[in-house]
């Protein structure tokens, strides 16, 4: 059956143009839905109108988006799990505990359909892109280690310098003092 798209449909196309699809989809969910109709000569006639209506909607929800997605972009989210002895994990880290830390980290409400990821099965880093709008995917990476591992990242051994020389200092501080009391306990 050959359908008219009133919106634009994720992996199918935009709104305005003409897709062959199956019966029982155009039937049961993209007519449902109001994403489609059928593709008559008088449905083809507005066309145009479509087409220009839904870019408008388009640029506006992008521009919109654009800012969370850029939050969303190159974002690092680390999970630890049991896994056997060759790396592979008892259960899985699914799209529903992605989009849970997304959402922890930047304060988000996104849904779990939005990632686009199969469950992750095994230890390592992995890619998972979240669906904003049609034209706004970030990528996502998810590092998934073994239960009890530290992760090592560089960022954390900068700060872990850091912490040592300063508590070096305190503590030649505290040592200073504490020399010249230990004779005063004695005596």
């Amino acid at each position: 059956m050959k359908v008219l798209l009133l919106k634009d449909v994720y992996k199918l196309g935009h709104a305005g143009e003409v897709k062959k699809v199956a019966d029982g989809y155009g039937r049961n969910y993209l007519m449902m839905q109001g994403l489609a109709v059928l593709a008559t000569p008088g449905a083809l006639k507005t066309v145009d109108r479509i087409k220009t209506k839904a870019a408008v909607t388009r640029a506006a929800l992008n521009q919109e988006m654009g800012g969370l997605a850029g939050q969303i972009e190159g974002l690092e989210l680390v999970f630890t799990s049991k896994a056997g002895e060759t790396g592979k994990l008892y259960g899985s880290i699914t799209a529903q505990m992605i989009i849970d830390a997304v959402n922890q980290k930047l304060g988000t409400k996104l849904e779990r359909h939005q990632v686009e990821a199969e469950p992750i099965r095994t230890l390592g880093e992995h890619p998972a892109h979240i669906q904003l709008t049609v034209d706004l995917t970030p990528k996502v990476k998810v590092q998934v280690y073994r239960e009890g591992e530290v992760p090592v990242t560089e960022a954390p051994k900068a700060e872990a310098a850091k912490p040592a020389a300063a508590a070096e200092a305190p503590v030649a501080a505290e040592e200073a003092p504490s020399e010249p009391e230990a004779p005063a306990e004695i005596a």
